[in-house]
């Protein structure tokens, strides 16, 4: 394995830390937000992002050996997969008829 130098040691915390930002807003939005549209919506956009940053940190921490190319592989994935998830559950939550809140809604 090869010396990690300061300018990557940098960039992984970096990531580190805003895939650890944007992972807490997903957890916090998802918590304190009031309906399943809302949910879904933050679970998808800073979810997506909190694990993309992760897996970059991972990326360049090990390299581009197998668990490197791995890593970005998955960023792939979940780029592709946690929005159609969260459309997928929107979309049922519509068909079961929840209706999406408004304000002054009571509700929360």
């Amino acid at each position: 394995m090869d010396a990690i130098g300061p300018a990557r040691l940098a960039l992984i915390v970096a990531f580190s830390l805003l895939g650890l930002f944007f992972t807490f807003v997903s957890m916090t939005g998802v918590i304190r937000l009031p309906d399943v549209y809302s949910r879904a919506h933050t679970a998808s956009q800073a979810d997506t992002l909190g694990a993309g940053f992760t897996l970059a940190a991972v990326a360049l921490a090990a390299g581009w050996q197998g668990v490197g190319f791995k890593s970005v592989l998955l960023v792939f994935f979940i780029f592709v997969t946690n929005p159609t998830a969260a459309h997928a559950i929107a979309r049922a939550a519509f068909e079961q008829g929840n209706v999406p809140w408004t304000e002054g809604d009571e509700r929360r």
